[in-house]
Protein backbone atom coordinates (compact mmCIF):
# COMPACT_ATOMS: atom_id res chain seq x y z
CA UNK A 1 0.00 0.00 0.00
CA UNK A 2 1.34 3.44 -0.95
CA UNK A 3 2.52 5.55 2.00
CA UNK A 4 4.16 8.88 2.59
CA UNK A 5 7.90 8.49 3.08
CA UNK A 6 7.80 9.46 6.74
CA UNK A 7 4.98 7.01 7.48
CA UNK A 8 6.79 4.18 5.73
CA UNK A 9 10.01 4.82 7.67
CA UNK A 10 8.17 5.02 11.00
CA UNK A 11 5.98 1.98 10.42
CA UNK A 12 8.32 -0.40 8.60
CA UNK A 13 11.96 0.69 8.59
CA UNK A 14 12.23 1.62 12.25
CA UNK A 15 10.93 -1.82 13.25
CA UNK A 16 14.03 -3.54 11.87
CA UNK A 17 16.78 -0.93 11.48
CA UNK A 18 18.32 -1.84 14.87
CA UNK A 19 18.90 -5.42 13.73
CA UNK A 20 22.44 -6.48 12.80
CA UNK A 21 23.63 -6.13 9.22
CA UNK A 22 24.06 -9.90 9.13
CA UNK A 23 20.45 -10.49 10.17
CA UNK A 24 19.17 -7.96 7.66
CA UNK A 25 21.29 -9.43 4.88
CA UNK A 26 20.51 -13.08 5.56
CA UNK A 27 16.91 -13.04 6.81
CA UNK A 28 15.29 -9.81 5.70
CA UNK A 29 16.72 -8.53 2.46
CA UNK A 30 15.93 -11.54 0.25
CA UNK A 31 12.33 -11.90 1.39
CA UNK A 32 9.79 -12.46 -1.34
CA UNK A 33 6.34 -12.08 0.22
CA UNK A 34 3.29 -13.66 -1.35
CA UNK A 35 1.21 -11.04 -3.12
CA UNK A 36 -2.05 -11.26 -4.99
CA UNK A 37 -1.57 -10.63 -8.70
CA UNK A 38 -3.82 -7.73 -9.61
CA UNK A 39 -5.00 -7.17 -13.16
CA UNK A 40 -6.41 -3.81 -14.21
CA UNK A 41 -5.96 -2.63 -17.79
CA UNK A 42 -6.66 0.97 -16.73
CA UNK A 43 -3.34 1.27 -14.87
CA UNK A 44 0.40 0.76 -15.01
CA UNK A 45 1.43 -0.65 -11.63
CA UNK A 46 4.69 -0.11 -9.77
CA UNK A 47 7.49 -2.38 -11.06
CA UNK A 48 9.41 -2.11 -7.77
CA UNK A 49 9.05 -1.44 -4.07
CA UNK A 50 10.58 1.92 -3.18
CA UNK A 51 10.33 5.69 -3.10
CA UNK A 52 9.33 7.74 -6.14
CA UNK A 53 12.31 10.10 -6.42
CA UNK A 54 11.19 11.70 -9.70
CA UNK A 55 8.40 11.59 -12.26
CA UNK A 56 8.50 13.72 -15.36
CA UNK A 57 7.30 14.22 -18.91
CA UNK A 58 10.47 14.70 -20.95
CA UNK A 59 11.93 14.70 -24.43
CA UNK A 60 14.96 12.48 -25.01
CA UNK A 61 17.40 15.37 -24.66
CA UNK A 62 15.58 17.02 -21.74
CA UNK A 63 16.91 16.56 -18.21
CA UNK A 64 15.08 13.96 -16.16
CA UNK A 65 16.86 15.49 -13.17
CA UNK A 66 19.88 17.70 -12.60
CA UNK A 67 22.75 16.11 -10.66
CA UNK A 68 25.34 18.53 -9.27
CA UNK A 69 24.71 20.92 -12.14
CA UNK A 70 24.77 18.22 -14.83
CA UNK A 71 21.68 17.19 -16.78
CA UNK A 72 20.76 13.51 -16.70
CA UNK A 73 18.75 12.85 -19.85
CA UNK A 74 16.51 10.02 -21.01
CA UNK A 75 18.86 9.34 -23.91
CA UNK A 76 21.73 8.92 -21.46
CA UNK A 77 19.63 6.68 -19.21
CA UNK A 78 18.41 4.26 -21.89
CA UNK A 79 21.31 4.12 -24.35
CA UNK A 80 18.74 2.83 -26.83
CA UNK A 81 19.31 4.07 -30.42
CA UNK A 82 15.98 2.64 -31.62
CA UNK A 83 13.90 4.57 -29.09
CA UNK A 84 12.30 7.34 -31.17
CA UNK A 85 9.48 8.73 -29.01
CA UNK A 86 9.49 12.52 -28.97
CA UNK A 87 8.10 12.65 -25.42
CA UNK A 88 7.94 10.10 -22.62
CA UNK A 89 6.85 9.74 -19.04
CA UNK A 90 9.62 8.64 -16.67
CA UNK A 91 9.10 7.47 -13.09
CA UNK A 92 12.14 6.64 -10.97
CA UNK A 93 11.72 4.34 -7.94
CA UNK A 94 14.63 4.04 -5.51
CA UNK A 95 14.82 0.72 -3.69
CA UNK A 96 16.42 0.98 -0.27
CA UNK A 97 18.08 -1.85 1.64
CA UNK A 98 14.80 -2.24 3.55
CA UNK A 99 12.64 -2.82 0.46
CA UNK A 100 11.56 -6.05 -1.19
CA UNK A 101 13.84 -6.33 -4.24
CA UNK A 102 11.66 -8.50 -6.47
CA UNK A 103 10.53 -6.62 -9.58
CA UNK A 104 7.24 -7.08 -11.40
CA UNK A 105 5.87 -6.32 -14.87
CA UNK A 106 3.60 -3.24 -14.58
CA UNK A 107 1.48 -3.93 -17.67
CA UNK A 108 1.08 -7.21 -19.62
CA UNK A 109 3.17 -7.81 -22.71
CA UNK A 110 6.15 -9.59 -24.24
CA UNK A 111 9.45 -8.81 -22.52
CA UNK A 112 12.95 -8.80 -23.97
CA UNK A 113 16.03 -7.35 -22.29
CA UNK A 114 19.65 -6.38 -22.76
CA UNK A 115 22.44 -5.64 -20.31
CA UNK A 116 24.22 -2.29 -20.45
CA UNK A 117 27.66 -2.24 -18.88
CA UNK A 118 28.90 0.42 -16.50
CA UNK A 119 30.37 3.49 -18.21
CA UNK A 120 32.86 3.97 -15.38
CA UNK A 121 35.44 1.43 -14.23
CA UNK A 122 33.31 0.72 -11.15
CA UNK A 123 29.66 1.18 -10.28
CA UNK A 124 29.07 4.10 -7.95
CA UNK A 125 27.42 3.39 -4.57
CA UNK A 126 23.86 4.49 -3.83
CA UNK A 127 24.20 4.83 -0.07
CA UNK A 128 24.01 8.64 -0.06
CA UNK A 129 20.55 8.59 -1.66
CA UNK A 130 19.40 5.89 0.76
CA UNK A 131 20.62 7.87 3.77
CA UNK A 132 18.85 11.00 2.55
CA UNK A 133 15.58 9.10 2.22
CA UNK A 134 15.69 6.96 5.35
CA UNK A 135 17.51 9.28 7.76
CA UNK A 136 16.62 12.78 6.52
CA UNK A 137 13.28 12.01 4.81
CA UNK A 138 14.37 14.01 1.77
CA UNK A 139 15.06 13.35 -1.92
CA UNK A 140 18.59 14.53 -2.72
CA UNK A 141 19.07 14.46 -6.50
CA UNK A 142 22.71 15.48 -6.08
CA UNK A 143 23.23 12.05 -4.50
CA UNK A 144 22.06 10.33 -7.71
CA UNK A 145 25.37 10.41 -9.60
CA UNK A 146 25.12 6.62 -9.88
CA UNK A 147 22.51 7.20 -12.59
CA UNK A 148 25.08 8.56 -15.01
CA UNK A 149 27.22 5.46 -15.36
CA UNK A 150 26.21 2.38 -13.37
CA UNK A 151 25.52 -1.01 -14.91
CA UNK A 152 21.88 -1.48 -15.90
CA UNK A 153 19.40 -3.78 -17.62
CA UNK A 154 16.92 -2.30 -20.10
CA UNK A 155 13.79 -4.38 -20.64
CA UNK A 156 11.40 -3.64 -23.50
CA UNK A 157 7.80 -4.75 -23.05
CA UNK A 158 5.64 -4.95 -26.17
CA UNK A 159 2.03 -4.22 -25.26
CA UNK A 160 -0.56 -5.35 -27.81
CA UNK A 161 -3.41 -3.69 -25.96
CA UNK A 162 -1.78 -0.25 -25.80
CA UNK A 163 -0.07 -0.58 -29.19
CA UNK A 164 3.26 0.60 -27.78
CA UNK A 165 6.54 -0.57 -26.35
CA UNK A 166 7.33 0.60 -22.85
CA UNK A 167 10.56 0.08 -20.91
CA UNK A 168 11.73 -0.98 -17.46
CA UNK A 169 15.22 0.26 -16.56
CA UNK A 170 16.96 -1.52 -13.66
CA UNK A 171 20.05 0.22 -12.29
CA UNK A 172 22.55 -1.62 -10.11
CA UNK A 173 24.36 -0.46 -6.98
CA UNK A 174 28.14 -0.80 -6.53
CA UNK A 175 27.99 -4.60 -6.94
CA UNK A 176 28.19 -5.82 -10.55
CA UNK A 177 26.06 -8.60 -12.01
CA UNK A 178 23.47 -8.13 -9.28
CA UNK A 179 20.44 -7.85 -11.60
CA UNK A 180 19.05 -11.35 -11.96
CA UNK A 181 16.20 -12.20 -14.37
CA UNK A 182 14.07 -15.13 -13.23
CA UNK A 183 13.77 -16.34 -16.83
CA UNK A 184 16.72 -15.89 -19.22
CA UNK A 185 14.56 -16.46 -22.31
CA UNK A 186 13.95 -13.46 -24.55
CA UNK A 187 10.54 -12.44 -25.92
CA UNK A 188 8.68 -14.02 -23.03
CA UNK A 189 5.02 -13.07 -22.41
CA UNK A 190 4.19 -11.80 -18.92
CA UNK A 191 0.96 -11.14 -17.10
CA UNK A 192 0.44 -7.84 -15.35
CA UNK A 193 2.34 -7.74 -12.03
CA UNK A 194 4.07 -11.07 -12.61
CA UNK A 195 7.54 -11.39 -11.04
CA UNK A 196 10.36 -11.13 -13.60
CA UNK A 197 13.61 -10.16 -11.86
CA UNK A 198 15.47 -9.34 -8.66
CA UNK A 199 18.15 -6.75 -7.86
CA UNK A 200 20.48 -7.23 -4.91
CA UNK A 201 21.06 -4.46 -2.39
CA UNK A 202 20.43 -0.76 -3.05
CA UNK A 203 19.15 -0.16 -6.57
CA UNK A 204 16.68 1.73 -8.72
CA UNK A 205 13.98 0.89 -11.26
CA UNK A 206 12.56 3.36 -13.79
CA UNK A 207 9.34 3.01 -15.75
CA UNK A 208 9.50 4.69 -19.18
CA UNK A 209 6.31 5.09 -21.23
CA UNK A 210 6.33 6.76 -24.68
CA UNK A 211 3.69 9.37 -25.48
CA UNK A 212 1.97 10.20 -28.74
CA UNK A 213 -0.14 7.07 -29.30
CA UNK A 214 -3.79 6.29 -28.70
CA UNK A 215 -3.63 6.78 -24.93
CA UNK A 216 -2.93 9.45 -22.33
CA UNK A 217 -1.50 8.85 -18.86
CA UNK A 218 -1.87 10.58 -15.50
CA UNK A 219 0.45 10.20 -12.52
CA UNK A 220 -1.33 8.62 -9.56
CA UNK A 221 1.05 9.66 -6.76
CA UNK A 222 3.34 12.55 -5.91
CA UNK A 223 7.11 12.31 -5.63
CA UNK A 224 8.21 11.09 -2.22
CA UNK A 225 5.56 8.39 -1.90
CA UNK A 226 6.63 4.85 -1.08
CA UNK A 227 4.99 2.25 -3.35
CA UNK A 228 4.93 -1.55 -3.59
CA UNK A 229 5.46 -3.59 -6.74
CA UNK A 230 2.31 -5.15 -8.13
CA UNK A 231 0.17 -3.49 -5.47
CA UNK A 232 0.15 0.24 -6.15
CA UNK A 233 -0.80 1.82 -9.50
CA UNK A 234 1.56 4.45 -10.92
CA UNK A 235 -0.19 5.68 -14.07
CA UNK A 236 -3.86 6.01 -14.93
CA UNK A 237 -4.47 5.09 -18.59
CA UNK A 238 -7.06 7.03 -20.60
CA UNK A 239 -8.10 6.82 -24.23
CA UNK A 240 -7.17 9.99 -26.07
CA UNK A 241 -10.21 12.20 -26.56
CA UNK A 242 -9.56 12.46 -30.28
CA UNK A 243 -9.79 8.68 -30.63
Amino acid sequence: MAKKLEDWVNEEVNEVRDQSVRWLSERYFFRDPMRSIYSDSDYFFAPADGVIIYQRKVRQSDPVIEIKGKNYTLREAMREPEYAAEESLVIGIFMTFYDVHVNRVPYPGVLSYRELESIDTFNRPMLAMENALVDDLTIDHDSADYLCGNQRVLSKVESWELKLNYYILQIADYDVDCITPFDLNQHRPYQQNERFSQIRYGSQVDLIVPLGGDFEFDFVWEEGMHVEAGVDPLLKIKKCQSQ
